[in-house]
């Protein structure tokens, strides 16, 4: 029987507890304690274990009590990790500090006021894990009033606004130790009120809850805080001189969120797959954080438990199924005709190379096109290929990680495409089409073929497919494909109502060149014509045909008719 994978969970004590699998990163502590900077800011994406490296951080560090104030020893949650063969100067540390830690997850609400709330409901919770400090007599009675008053949720916003360094002076005082600061999350509450509308005050409330407990604080030993994205240090982080921010560009700490190739294949291993690993390679690899190699490891769990219990089950786009992917539409929506082709060349296997802006607010993603990129890239939907450095710029060659994000931009585009055909006029397409006009028909097509993009190379199967979802709006008429009639199957069929007879019978090809364009439809015309398309129509009443040769080359089209 094989342990029970840790799908959906961040908490490292069930973890251990419940003897899932784990692949053993509290190393990470080590390195953290061997850093210097007090305030260390992680910036990975989504689903790359930054909650549960907070989670570890918490259970090694914490001087734990329940909230009537029993002491919990969580030692035994290490035993036999590579942190306790680390020497006694780290392990002298374990579970002898105050720990606050607070996720903002919560607040993506639709306004400000639910989002506050939301903050003041964690906050709430987090005094609620430490009442024991208001049980003795060490707490001022003003101070245990304003303690109640955050924990039952009753305290003024100036109290939330700095509660978090209320807690660390209570905390310091019934411990006589500092305190150890886990923010994740950070950049939730945000991101959420930049889209909703109420950036402003959301990021005056952040700022005052941050720099209260992180500036200047004599009662903090160190904080460590995670997010997504790295925003600017003035809109939210001012004048914080103690901050070390940790992007995906650092060379430290790089394989402590995500699966480096060692641990993946030890992983397919000891779950009787290790004959997938090159499958897993192609759909879940890719991502280099600093200088190091990582697999998706939210995506690589899910595809060890689906393939160990059925090796015969295909590789699924795990990761794109767990967010709305906003930033690839809007990158999408907002393209022009350089965006179109650099994504074209993206989805295709190349690369583009482009500056990085480092500290970006979320009022500036949209900008500019290199601002998008720029998110596109420290969120994971791009990987850096390579790096030069050009005056006062680096540049980054970027490319698309692996089948998983690939796929992500594809259904985008696909459904920005379903989506925007039908906004659109495509009347005269249509006319041209009932009426044999081929020169409009080829314009029409070339022009919508120009306006879009491509997430194929310029095979047959993307223009049949293309050529399908401009039809498919046509009243009247029913859209057949690849239906088999004579002695083959058609690429595309029209078909009126039975009793109207009218049958369009398009057959499609893909020139090599911009001089095969003719030949090519021609081509086609004849196979209509050699292999009988229209016979079984014919039986089945339809008495008015057209006839399409339709060849390709890149973005044109040639149409011939018969």
């Amino acid at each position: 029987m094989y342990k029970p994978l840790p799908i959906g969970i961040d908490d490292f004590k069930k973890i251990r507890e419940n003897n899932y699998y784990y692949i053993d990163k509290t190393l990470f502590i080590k390195e953290i304690l061997d850093k210097s900077s007090e305030v260390k800011l992680f910036t990975r994406p989504r689903r790359f274990g930054k909650t549960l490296a907070l989670s570890m951080l918490r259970y090694f560090f914490e001087a734990g009590y329940d909230p009537d104030g029993c002491k919990v020893d969580n030692s035994s949650l290490f035993k036999g990790l590579k942190i306790m063969d680390a020497g006694e100067n780290y392990t002298r540390r374990l579970c002898q500090y105050p720990v606050i830690s607070l996720s903002l997850k919560s607040s993506k609400q639709p306004d400000f006021d639910m989002a506050f709330d939301a903050v003041v409901n964690e906050i709430s919770k987090e005094f609620d894990r430490h009442n024991y400090v208001i049980s003795g007599d060490i707490l001022l009675p003003e101070e245990k009033d304003q303690y109640i008053r955050i924990r039952g949720k009753q305290a003024s916003r100036i109290e939330y606004a700095t509660a978090l360094e209320f807690l660390t002076r209570c905390l310091k005082k019934v411990f006589r130790k500092n305190v150890i600061i886990l923010l994740d999350e950070y950049d939730v509450p945000l991101e959420n009120a930049y889209f909703k509308g109420f950036y402003e005050k959301m990021a005056d409330f952040i700022r005052s809850l941050f720099e209260s407990a992180l500036k200047t604080n004599p009662n903090l030993e160190f904080a460590v805080i995670t997010g997504c994205l790295r925003i600017t240090k003035e809109s939210i982080f001012t004048g914080l001189n103690n901050l070390q921010i940790i992007s995906i560009m650092n060379k430290n700490y790089g394989e402590y969120f995500g699966f480096t190739q060692k641990e993946v294949e030890s992983l397919l291993c000891d779950y009787g797959i290790g004959g997938k690993s090159e499958e897993v390679k192609q759909w879940y690899d890719g991502y280099l954080f600093g200088n190091t190699e990582v697999y998706n490891p939210w995506s690589v769990i899910n595809y060890v438990d689906e393939v160990s219990e059925d090796q015969g089950a295909f590789p699924m786009p795990y990761w794109a199924n767990t967010s709305s992917n906003s930033i690839v539409r809007e990158l999408v929506e907002r393209a022009d005709g350089s965006v179109k082709q650099e994504m074209e060349e993206l989805i295709a296997g190349g690369s583009i190379e482009k500056p990085v802006h480092v500290d970006i607010t979320y009022n500036e993603v949209y900008k500019t096109q290199d601002n998008l990129w720029n998110f596109l890239f420290f969120t994971g939907y791009l990987k850096k290929l390579s790096e030069r450095f050009d005056g006062e710029t680096i540049y980054l060659t970027l490319a698309i990680p692996n089948t998983e994000v690939k796929l992500i931009y594809r259904d985008t585009i696909l459904d920005w495409f379903n989506q925007s055909i039908k906004k659109k006029d495509f009347s005269a397409l249509y006319r041209g089409l009932m009426q044999g006009e081929t020169d409009v028909m080829g314009r029409e097509i070339s022009k919508s073929l120009m306006e879009t993009i491509s997430f194929y190379d310029y095979k047959e199967d993307y223009y049949h497919g293309f050529l399908a979802g401009l039809l498919k709006m046509m009243d009247g008429y029913t859209l057949k494909s690849n239906r088999e009639s004579g002695l083959g199957r058609s690429d595309l069929l029209l078909l009126s109502a039975p009793y109207e007879g009218i049958a369009v019978i398009m057959e499609l090809k893909a020139a090599d060149s911009f001089a095969q364009l003719d030949g090519s439809a021609r081509e086609a015309l004849c196979q209509i014509k050699e292999k009988q398309y229209d016979a079984e129509l014919k039986l089945e009443g339809y008495h008015t045909f057209l006839y399409y040769g339709i060849s390709f080359y890149k973005k044109l089209c040639r149409v011939l008719a018969e």
